[in-house]
């Protein structure tokens, strides 16, 4: 029977419009203005959501819908200004050990949020937010390596019981180093080329004395600017997801920049707190017994003091991974595994040092809140960074250890918190902020009311075209307009798309997209009714002969936006996202979606004329 879909097709049809609406609902529920709590060095309770109460009843501040577990607290409320009013008090109340972060908390009902329906994510253009571009100081990580391998080649003269004239780094790509004897520079040398493949050395006399000149190649120098750059940006992305933002922006833009865009939040002196926080491990040996004063610093450990030597046997940067596991006792431990010049280093010298202690310092920069008065007399806030240095380990060296090894003497909560710190990893090198700019939430709601206006007006002028121009096919085609609409913001809400300007433009595209494959389509019955054939014939050829068209005309689309999706970056790339889903789900509402209302309309019966629209041709006999 022409026309006629079977039963499991229509069922199949009918079950994608429902998951369709299913999870297109939930945007329909606006969020809670909120603010959430955490604190990464103890978990959180019922305790601290009692002070956060009492603190914003002190400042007549009202909020509801407060949830508490281990990691977060989380606390709403009615207004923006009810929330910028919270913060302030909250952070009075709490102080700097706590990250206050404002955020937007879900509306939509539990039933919704266990099957995994949630509202789509907006952009900073639609949202609000923050933006930032960072500058990063490659002087600095040039300074760093150098300064690593001075202190490693510090080591090798040590061991190898040579006594230098002394080690001075010219710049950041030239270590000097000088000798009582030739004898001495050949015999370092040696040594120092199969643990330095990256650097090219050069002998030089200077009276009585033998230099051995150190410099690293400018390919090598390039590399060290790449990895700074690439380590920067991961670190930084990991470290938004402390700040409660979703769908973040970090990208890099040029050789030394980064652009950072925090969509939903709102206080920049925060998110600078977490992208600037520097954490890292230094690996030193405890000092030998009778050591200079100067020679070691004094830290605390396990109730005891340690004299730690000064000299740094290994930097975390050559922490390749970090993870938190139970060794065979079911005792909590830190794996740490290092790359290969980590590893060679860490080998050497617990090799020679078998029996002495091993100190590790966890090193971070934290920042805090001071408040002072300005020349006009006004209180303002400043943001100071200070370090926060850490014995975290000082055990006996056992054997001679490779690249992989463990830190145990932890509790489970150490053992976790250190592994996610290290992780989320340092910064390799500092950063400075050389643009900010604050866009807030009033502009990005009127850029979002704006976009939904623009998608509003072109889908209500092509529902009034459809339907004047083809009528009953016209309707179909509207149906399939609103379900393509529906199944965009679905499909987008499912994945975690997140929803900017110019992806609502890829939307309006799309909708002209859609009817494009429906006009074929209605065109191509139309030519064969004018062509005597019978009305449900038509319909049959209508569809079957279009597909190649339409399939062609989509899928050249489809690779201009992946191509787009894959080289582009922030509004390409969200222009490109709701491109290829619209493509997607407006050919299956155009071909299938319209063909299944067609069917319930005119399948299985006589029919002598069609209701297309156009020039009407001769009534013909099914």
């Amino acid at each position: 029977m022409l026309n006629k879909y079977p039963l499991w097709k229509n069922i199949l049809i009918l079950l994608v419009v429902i998951l369709g609406f299913l999870y297109a609902i939930p945007n329909i529920y606006p969020d809670d203005e909120a603010i959430q709590i955490t604190n990464e060095n103890v978990s959180l309770s019922e305790t601290d959501m009692a002070v956060v109460t009492t603190a914003l009843e002190a400042a007549e501040v009202d909020s509801f819908g407060k949830e508490v577990d281990e990691s977060r607290l989380l606390v709403r409320f009615d207004s923006v200004d009810d929330q910028l009013r919270a913060k302030t008090a909250i952070e009075d109340a709490l102080g700097d050990d706590y990250l206050i972060a404002l955020n937007l908390a879900p509306t939509s009902p539990a039933w919704l949020q266990a099957i995994g329906a949630r509202k789509m994510s907006l952009g900073l253009d639609l949202q609000g937010g923050v933006h930032f571009l960072m500058e990063v100081d490659m002087e600095s990580a040039l300074e760093r390596r150098m300064e690593d391998n001075r202190s490693n080649v510090r080591t090798i003269l040590r061991e190898l019981k040579i006594r230098g004239r002394g080690l001075t780094i010219v710049d950041n790509s030239h270590l000097e180093v000088r000798f009582a004897t030739a004898d001495d520079r050949l015999q370092a040398r040696r040594e120092l080329v199969d643990n330095f493949p990256d650097i090219q050395m050069q002998n030089r006399d200077a009276g009585d004395v033998f230099v051995l000149d150190m410099r690293m190649t400018p390919d090598t120098m390039l590399q060290i600017q790449r990895d700074t750059l690439q380590a920067n940006r991961t670190t930084l992305f990991n470290r938004v997801n402390a700040l409660g933002v979703s769908e973040p922006t970090v990208q890099q833009q040029g050789a030394d920049r980064i652009v950072v865009e925090l969509p939903g939040v709102q206080d920049p002196a925060q998110a600078i707190r977490i992208l600037q926080r520097i954490a890292t491990l230094e690996f030193h040996m405890e000092a030998e017994i009778g050591a200079s004063r100067t020679s070691y610093q004094q830290y605390e450990y396990q109730g005891l003091s340690a004299n730690i030597d000064n000299d740094v046997i290994l930097q975390g940067d050559r922490i390749s991974s970090v993870r938190s596991t139970l060794n065979e006792n079911s005792l909590p431990q830190v794996q740490i595994n290092l790359d290969a010049q980590g590893g060679n280093q860490i080998n050497r010298i617990t090799r020679d040092n078998v029996g002495r202690n091993m100190a590790i310092l966890l090193i971070e920069t934290k920042s805090r809140t001071n408040t002072s008065l300005n020349d006009a007399g006004e209180e303002v806030e400043e943001i100071e960074f200070y370090e926060d240095e850490r014995l975290i380990s000082n055990a006996t060296i056992q054997s001679a250890l490779g690249r992989t090894f463990v830190i145990t003497g932890l509790s489970s909560r150490e053992a976790n918190d250190l592994s996610l710190l290290i992780s989320a990893g340092s910064l390799a090198a500092p950063m400075t902020i050389v643009e900010q700019s604050v866009i807030g939430p009033s502009m990005g709601r009127e850029n979002l009311e704006q976009g939904v206006l623009g998608v509003q007006v072109a889908a209500g002028l092509v529902v009034l075209f459809m339907f004047a121009y083809y009528r009953v096919f016209g309707l179909a085609a509207n149906a399939a307009l609103i379900m393509n609409i529906l199944m965009i913001f679905a499909v987008m809400s499912a994945i975690g798309a997140t929803l900017t300007l110019p992806g609502i433009v890829g939307i309006v595209l799309t909708v002209g997209m859609a009817v494009d494959a429906n006009v074929l389509i209605f065109t191509r019955i139309k030519e064969e009714l004018l062509a005597g054939i019978s009305p449900q014939k038509a319909i049959e050829a209508g569809y079957d002969r279009a597909f190649t068209t339409i399939i062609d005309a989509n899928l050249t689309t489809f690779l201009v936006a992946l191509v787009l999706f894959t080289i582009g970056t922030g509004p390409v790339k969200g222009f490109a996202v709701t491109l290829m889903i619209g493509i997607v789900t407006s050919m299956f509402t155009a071909i299938v979606g319209t063909r299944a209302i067609i069917n319930l309309i005119y399948g299985g019966r006589t029919v002598k004329a069609l209701s297309i629209g156009g020039s009407q041709p001769k009534p013909q006999s099914a």
